[in-house]
C-alpha cells in the first residue's frame, strides 16, 4: 500500500509526492465532494514544466497547487503549459488562473474543445432540462433535480479556459526534453486523454481508469454518440500499457492497468445484462423507469442530485444495447418511445 492509498483509507489528504522521472503529484482539494481531491501532476522539462489537470478553482486549491510547485522547486511563473485530460471543473477549474499567472499555453483534445464550446453556448438549466426531457425523465423529477442542483448547474457549465494547443491521439506534448504522448481515450468525455511517459513508465489516466470506482460513462448533453462503446474500446487501448504505473486523477496511484481495465469492462458488461433483465421484467420501459429498477450504491430514493448521472449512465448502456441489436425502441401508448427487448418484436 502506497502513501496515497493509506491516506485515502484514513480519509486524509495525501502528501505532495516526488515520483519517478521528476514528476510531482499534487492533491488539489474539491470542496464538499466525496472524491475530496484531484491529483494534479507537475511534469518538468528542459525549459519549465507542464501542469496536468490543475484542479478545482478555489483559493484553497490554488494554495495547494502553489505548495506543490514549491516542492518541485518552482512557482507559477515556471509553468509553460497546462494539459487537460478532460474539461470537468474538478480538473480544469484552475486553468485560467494558472494561465493568467504564468502565460502558459493550454492543451486538450480537439473533441474535448468542441464539446466544451457547445456546452458554453447553451443556457445551463435549459440544456440540462432538455437533456433530461429527451431521456423521458418525468417533468416533476426534472423540476426537482434543477431545484436541488441550483448553482451547481451553472458551475458545471461555467466558461472555462479555451485551448491554444490541440493534442490528437499519439501527439507529443510540446515540452522540451520530455516525451509525453497523448493517448485519446474517449468515453468519460468525448476528448478524454491519457498521457504516456514511456521513459518513466507512467500512464496518467485522468478519470479513464481509477483504482476503486467506475468512472461515470453517461450519454452526454453534447458530444459522444456512443460513449460506452468508445469507453470499452479505450479500455482495451490502455491495457497495452500494463508495464506502467497508473497515475489517476483521483484516489491513488496503482499498478495493474490491464487487470483494472478488465474489471471495468466486466462491470459494464454485467450492467448491460442487468438492464436487459429489467426491460424483460417491465415488458417495455422508458430509460427513467429502467434506471430506477437497477441496483445502485444507495437506494434510488436517496441518490439525490446524482440521479442525473445515474440516468445518463443508464442511457449510455441502453445506447450500446440498441446499437448491438439487443434492445429496440417502439412507440408507447403516449407516443413516446419505449424500450423493449429486440426479440419481443418478432413474437
Amino acid at each position: 500500500m502506497n502513501v496515497q492509498q493509506a491516506s485515502w483509507q484514513a480519509k486524509t489528504m495525501p502528501p505532495v509526492e516526488k515520483l519517478a522521472g521528476g514528476v510531482v503529484s499534487v492533491p488539489v482539494p474539491i470542496p464538499k465532494n466525496p472524491l475530496r481531491y484531484t491529483l494534479s501532476y507537475l511534469i518538468p522539462g528542459d525549459d519549465g514544466l507542464v501542469v496536468v489537470d490543475p484542479g478545482w478553482d478555489s483559493d484553497r486549491g490554488w494554495d495547494a497547487l502553489a505548495a506543490g510547485l514549491a516542492v518541485a522547486g518552482a512557482t507559477a511563473a515556471d509553468v509553460t503549459g497546462v494539459v487537460l485530460t478532460h474539461v470537468h471543473p474538478d480538473h480544469h477549474g484552475l486553468t485560467a488562473r494558472l494561465r493568467d499567472a504564468s502565460g502558459a499555453w493550454v492543451a486538450m483534445h480537439p473533441a474535448e474543445r468542441e464539446s466544451m464550446l457547445r456546452d458554453r453556448a447553451a443556457e445551463p438549466s435549459v440544456a440540462l432540462s432538455g437533456f433530461l426531457r429527451d431521456l423521458h425523465v418525468p417533468e416533476a423529477e426534472i423540476a426537482g433535480l434543477l431545484g436541488v442542483f441550483g448553482a451547481a448547474v451553472d458551475v458545471l457549465f461555467a466558461p472555462l479556459a479555451d485551448a491554444d494547443v490541440m493534442l490528437d491521439d499519439g501527439d507529443l506534448v510540446p515540452l522540451a526534453g520530455r516525451r509525453l504522448r497523448a493517448i485519446w481515450t474517449p468515453g468519460h468525455t468525448p476528448g478524454h486523454l491519457c498521457l504516456l511517459d514511456a521513459d518513466a513508465q507512467m500512464l496518467l489516466t485522468g478519470d479513464h481508469v481509477l483504482p476503486r470506482i467506475s468512472p461515470n460513462i453517461g450519454l452526454q448533453i453534447s458530444g459522444g454518440d456512443d460513449p460506452l462503446g468508445r469507453y470499452l474500446e479505450s479500455l482495451e487501448k490502455v491495457a497495452a500499457y500494463d508495464d506502467c504505473e497508473a497515475l489517476p486523477g483521483h484516489e491513488w496511484r496503482f499498478r495493474g492497468i490491464a487487470a483494472r481495465a478488465a474489471e471495468l469492462d466486466q462491470h459494464h458488461r454485467e450492467r448491460c445484462r442487468e438492464i436487459m433483465a429489467a426491460v424483460d421484467r417491465l415488458g417495455s420501459a422508458t430509460i427513467w423507469e429502467v434506471a430506477s429498477a437497477l441496483t445502485w450504491s444507495r437506494p434510488w430514493a436517496e441518490i439525490g442530485p446524482m440521479l442525473v448521472g445515474a440516468v445518463a449512465e443508464t442511457a449510455a448502456h441502453v445506447e450500446l444495447l440498441v446499437r448491438s441489436g439487443d434492445l429496440a425502441y417502439r412507440p408507447g401508448p403516449d407516443g413516446n418511445p419505449r424500450l423493449v427487448a429486440a426479440v419481443s418484436l418478432d413474437r
